[in-house]
């Protein structure tokens, strides 16, 4: 063989690695985060008030407002919205990513509360755990879920936009990172204590106002 034929296969070969080169870096390109921020709603809203919290399931910042909430929610059940959204502190909480996937597998399978609920009712069990995953697996088979499924939705990237979905809402509102942070109507709010009064004061200027527009 000459050395015209070798030129050519080297051609051959340069050009076919680099298909292959475009080709491995193409699949690798990221999918644009088509998906919303969540929806997770309790409470009838007649009044026409929303109560947004942006929370992580492993700040116990959160954790120490979350029977207050479920006291507010309780209290305003029929007059106001209350909206969780995820807001996980990925750089300080090292489960709280997988706690916000929990409860977004949950959540296809109709059961988002509940799990939401479970995550704050028992962090101290699972916040430092280094097999965190499997107890919210546990608390996926208590709550009546199929374990399969929520593991599958749990680790999708679907589930990944969706956070990062909320992440990106927050972000939107020109605030510092911080759980939880609460909105009331858009605006940002700083409840004075751990109370129901302490949201109370808040809330019933907001539902006052409203009723004379």
């Amino acid at each position: 063989m000459n050395k015209s034929f070798w030129a050519i296969i080297a051609v051959i070969v340069i050009v076919f690695g680099g298909i292959l080169i475009f080709n491995k870096h193409d699949a690798k390109a990221p999918a644009s985060n088509s998906a919303k921020p969540t929806q997770h709603i309790e409470g009838q809203g007649k009044a026409g008030v929303t109560l947004v919290e942006y929370g992580d399931y492993q700040c116990p910042f959160c954790g120490e407002f979350f029977p207050v909430v479920k006291e507010v929610v309780d209290k305003y059940q029929d007059q106001i919205h209350f909206q969780f959204r995820n807001l996980p502190l990925l750089q300080v909480h090292r489960n709280a990513m997988a706690a916000a996937r929990a409860a977004e597998a949950a959540d296809m399978q109709g059961k988002f509360w509940q799990m939401h609920d479970m995550l704050y009712q028992n962090q101290t069990s699972w916040a430092e755990s280094n097999s965190a995953s499997s107890i919210f697996e546990q608390y996926a088979g208590s709550l009546g879920l199929n374990v399969t499924k929520f593991k599958q939705d749990a680790a999708s990237s679907h589930v990944n936009d969706i956070i990062n979905a909320d992440i990106a809402a927050f972000n939107q509102t020109g605030n510092e990172m911080s759980t939880p942070t609460f909105f009331l109507d858009g605006k940002k709010i700083q409840p004075a204590g751990l109370s129901l009064d302490d949201f109370s004061k808040l809330i019933d200027p907001e539902i006052a106002a409203k009723q004379k527009q």
